[in-house]
């Protein structure tokens, strides 16, 4: 215990998240692999049994495997458990059983909890995993009664009404994408009562969780003089473009190609819940094996943008995007600081955001090169999708999953486990403790472009 003990004083907050997570997976292959979880005949191999435990805990959703086919009821509820580990977060999950016990906080646990939500201070943090936890539970809780009450004029019995509503509501707030219909949500293609409270769900989910919570305290009423943070003006104003964006562009590129012969607001609601489901979610109400190159690579883009920071979604996520593009369009006009909503953003920020850019690039490109060597006779373009789908933890696939070699399947389990992670704890995670110089160098500058 001893020798433990010295060794995580040693580790970075970031390095001990990382770990939490492994121990997170191999506790989630545990509670996969119990007695009970597997339907009478059925056998996993332990390297698809690892792959559905990677993506249950990174709420990703690809699947090598049938869920409905091979998972009892009991099984089904295991893995609602592991979307809780992912989804929420695992500090999150651990301090919220810590304070029901009444459990001091300290400065450590403090850390780990900074650095599993991306903020920049301690202060508050126990009070955003309680917030958070509350919030997110009553959305799922609510979602899931809402879906069960409605199911169930299509189930002879309550229990199964309420095993699709509990499971779908689950895995659309977390955004993991996992189903158990046998062909996501495709058999609601025409119900657009279920497509709107899945895709609130997953926007929910999707947001991020200080939006959530600063929402909560807007209508609440407690503060008075109360302003939105600039945090949450950026996320809600790139998510909402983005999901206009990625709604128009899917309209116009399928309009002519999969859409063709339907009705408009089939075509509306098609595109709009992919837009939605593309940036982390995974569900799809259309065979997307139908969509056009075009489509497809489109959709990687917005996989690969992903969802908000400190949510239940991966890829580079929202905020980097948008300050990505702002660094752009001032630079284009000539300005030296980047102004919005009457804020300035820190320096720091930008290089942060270029370098979580940078490395997704050149991960998602070596991926790439790998799984066009491993596996001889797959598109580029579906390899891509599936690469930037697990990235983005989205579950999107193109129906290659399956078919994947063992390397290759280890390659989208890496990515799916960074994806989750974020980025920026992975970097941290490498480069170990931040030492501050001693000295500094003259500045010179250096001819760019």
């Amino acid at each position: 215990m001893k020798f433990t003990r010295e060794n995580f004083r040693r580790f970075t907050p970031a390095q001990i998240i990382v770990f939490y997570y492994f121990l997170a997976i191999a506790f989630s292959v545990l509670l996969l692999n119990l007695p009970g979880v597997y339907k009478p005949g059925v056998q996993v191999d332990f390297i698809d049994s690892l792959f559905t435990a990677v993506s249950a805990v990174s709420v990703t959703g690809l699947t090598t495997i049938s869920i409905w086919e091979t998972y009892t009821v009991f099984g089904l509820c295991m893995i609602m458990v592991v979307l809780q580990f992912g989804g929420i977060g695992i500090m999150s999950i651990g301090t919220f059983f810590w304070l029901l016990v009444k459990k001091r906080i300290g400065l450590r646990e403090r850390q780990l909890i900074m650095v599993d939500h991306n903020q920049y201070s301690l202060a508050g943090v126990v009070h955003l995993i309680r917030e958070l936890v509350k919030i997110i539970f009553l959305i799922e809780i609510l979602g899931g009664l809402l879906l069960t009450v409605y199911m169930t004029q299509f189930y002879d019995t309550f229990g199964e009404a309420l095993l699709n509503g509990t499971f779908m509501a689950v895995s659309a707030t977390t955004n993991a994408g996992f189903d158990i219909t046998g062909a996501s949500m495709v058999p609601y293609f025409n119900d657009y009562f279920v497509q709107s409270v899945t895709m609130i769900l997953i926007i929910l989910g999707a947001i991020g969780f200080p939006v959530l919570i600063e929402v909560k305290s807007y209508f609440s009423k407690k503060v008075p003089h109360f302003r939105f943070s600039l945090f949450t003006k950026i996320t809600t104003a790139t998510f909402g473009f983005l999901l206009v964006w990625g709604t128009v562009m899917i309209f116009i590129l399928e309009s002519f190609h999969s859409f063709k012969g339907m009705a408009w607001h089939e075509k509306f609601f098609t595109s709009l819940f992919h837009s939605v489901s593309s940036r982390s979610a995974g569900l799809t109400t259309h065979d997307i094996t139908n969509f056009s190159e075009a489509t497809d690579i489109f959709i990687s883009s917005l996989m690969f943008i992903g969802a908000s920071p400190s949510s239940v979604g991966g890829g580079i996520r929202t905020t980097t995007f948008a300050i990505a593009i702002l660094f752009l369009i001032n630079f284009a006009r000539g300005h030296e600081v980047i102004n919005v909503f009457n804020r300035e953003i820190k320096l720091i920020d930008v290089f942060r955001s270029y370098a979580v850019i940078l490395v997704a690039i050149v991960m998602v490109m070596t991926a790439l090169l790998i799984l066009l060597i491993t596996e001889p006779g797959v598109p580029a373009v579906a390899l891509l999708f599936e690469i930037t789908s697990a990235f983005g933890t989205c579950g999107m696939s193109l129906g290659i999953t399956s078919d994947l070699s063992s390397t290759g399947k280890l390659i989208i389990m890496v990515l799916m486990f960074i994806g989750r992670v974020g980025i920026i704890s992975f970097l941290y995670t490498l480069g170990g403790k931040t030492k501050k110089p001693h000295y500094r160098f003259p500045k010179e500058r250096v001819i760019i472009g």
